[in-house]
């Protein structure tokens, strides 16, 4: 499988590459949720708009999810054309907002599908390969999440289709990926994995070296980690 891909052109070539392996033996393929294949931008900018609203702060209506580069609040907010004195000043309570409104139900619904995430997915289901949804979200966001995935077409966890939640809040999403492995692992052989984090695709890469990995360049955490060898990168799911 990795000689065929090797030899593949172009992002569109490793997703069809996939599906064709799946089509000759089912397998497991792996999605991470946030920035792979949910944009959450529209929904921290709606957080944070209402945020400005409910404190009386005009200039918040502004922000757009473009204006969000990474998981910087600030720099969103500047590039909103936010005066960085009004941000510095309401910061503690922004954050403590974003943070208690970003992980609960009431927000999924502003989340909106990476380009063709929704197509690539349903394909991996029919041709007869298995999804894992294995998110960094908390256990808590699993009626959201669920309402956001029936909403835009994503296949909802059912027969074929497992999704792995964070079981404790407080856990970090590095030792969260790293636990569930082998949680995946035993519900079958492992064909590909997606995930925008780099840490968290080179864990993969390492954890299932048959599998196809591929990196989403959306957004991460920031952290200087370099993408170990054979891992791909693609921007979206077109194909």
């Amino acid at each position: 499988m990795e000689s065929s891909l090797a030899r593949a052109e172009g992002e569109a070539h490793v997703l069809q590459a996939i599906l064709d392996r799946l089509a000759e033996l089912p397998g497991t393929v792996v999605f991470d949720l946030d920035s792979t294949l949910l944009d959450n931008r529209p929904r921290q900018a709606q957080i944070l708009r209402d945020f400005g609203s409910l404190r009386g702060e005009p200039s918040f209506a502004a922000l757009r999810p473009e204006h969000f580069e990474d998981w910087d609040l600030r720099r969103a907010l500047g590039n909103a054309g936010v005066a960085a004195e009004r941000v510095d000043a309401l910061y503690d309570d922004l954050r403590a907002f974003w943070v208690r409104w970003f992980f609960s139900n009431a927000y999924c619904d502003r989340d909106v599908p990476i380009r063709g995430a929704p197509e690539f997915v349903n394909e991996i289901r029919r041709v007869g390969g298995q999804l894992v949804y294995l998110s960094g979200r908390p256990e808590g966001l699993l009626p959201g999440t669920v309402r956001s995935l029936r909403a835009h077409g994503f296949p909802p966890p059912g027969e074929g289709v497992t999704i792995l939640l964070k079981p404790e809040p407080t856990l970090f999403d590095d030792e969260w990926k790293s636990r569930a492995c082998a949680t995946v692992a035993a519900l079958g052989s492992v064909t590909a994995a997606f995930d925008n984090e780099p840490t968290h695709i080179n864990v993969y890469r390492a954890a299932w070296p048959e599998a196809v990995c591929v990196h989403l360049q959306t957004d991460h955490s920031g952290r200087p980690v370099e993408l170990l060898p054979d891992i791909h990168a693609i921007p979206d799911f077109v194909f």
